[in-house]
């Protein structure tokens, strides 16, 4: 079968579809001799009979149907690399869906991708950014609802791939003049003395926060449930809480001396983020392109 070549298979995909040899040969502009000279050369070079010829036109034999499922597949594979290879010559386009963590989305997430966006080879190319916590993230991308997933890399990926995305640190927000103001560092058992603001309980921190006060043999006791870090940053502000947030989120607060930030001794507090995807073979060239452009500056610290 190594004599195969393409224009005999899309001869032959267009027979079966059309019924008739003097039907494929208009559609393919070519004359009907010429496809019934191609395909009797497939059935040579295949060792089988493919189509059953009669008055009315042709359909496939058994052998027929299985080489037009595997001819279909060629075609459809040779023009998805085509249209990949245009879309190079021209810019790349496309449509991404990316669905992230409130801690990516809080963080830098968006001015990198409007920065990605905002280049002159980009400009075909649309990124929805969707909020959803970190197993429906994982969930998400398995299913196809979404190309590519960020989330904390301690997160079960359930068999995706995945390439390294960005560092950042949780550390604990205190209002100004707040008991622990003073202090440079401390454990997160030492703030369970306080009431914390925090987010829903479905999310990634919420969960592992309240696991690692279980294991310390103390509960974690929250004076209020905020949407998002912005929001528990305002919470701390107003004097009601302390929260672990991360840092880079709450750089205006702390500029701007309505809030402390404490670093925390745990090691749990630097977390590595991840870019998750069903496979590399399954990617866009947009979704590459994005990927490529949000881990240049792989495991960058936020500090």
């Amino acid at each position: 079968m190594r004599n195969i070549d393409l224009k005999s298979l899309r001869l032959f995909v267009a027979v079966c579809e059309t019924g008739n040899l003097k039907s494929a040969a208009e559609q393919e502009h070519i004359e009907p001799s010429a496809v019934s000279k191609r395909l009797a050369s497939l059935e040579a070079s295949c060792g089988a009979q493919l189509l059953v010829r009669h008055r009315s036109g042709a359909k496939p034999t058994p052998e027929g149907q299985a080489m037009l499922e595997h001819a279909r597949a060629v075609m459809f594979t040779m023009s998805k690399a085509e249209a990949d290879l245009a879309a190079f010559k021209k810019g790349i386009q496309g449509h991404v869906r990316l669905v992230a963590s409130a801690s990516a989305i809080a963080e830098s997430l968006l001015d990198e991708v409007s920065a990605f966006m905002l280049l002159p080879e980009h400009e075909q190319i649309q990124v929805d950014i969707e909020e959803k916590i970190s197993r429906d993230i994982v969930q998400a991308v398995r299913d196809g609802q979404a190309q590519l997933g960020i989330c904390w890399e301690n997160i079960d990926l359930n068999g995706l791939a995945s390439r390294p995305y960005r560092t950042d640190e949780l550390v604990l927000a205190v209002p100004v003049g707040h008991a622990l103001a003073k202090k440079k560092r401390i454990s997160f058992e030492e703030s369970l003395a306080f009431s914390h603001v925090g987010l829903p309980p479905s999310t990634a921190v919420s969960t592992m926060l309240s696991r690692v006060a279980a294991q310390a043999g103390k509960r974690l006791v929250f004076r209020a449930v905020v949407s998002n870090f912005d929001s528990a940053f305002r919470v701390v502000t107003a004097g009601l809480g302390v929260s672990i947030v991360p840092r880079e989120v709450g750089q205006i607060y702390v500029a701007n001396q309505l809030v402390k930030t404490i670093a925390l001794t745990d090691s749990w507090a630097k977390r590595r983020f991840v870019i998750c995807f069903r496979s590399h073979q399954e990617l866009t060239p947009a979704s590459k392109s994005l990927i490529d452009f949000l881990t240049t500056k792989i495991f960058r610290t936020l500090v």
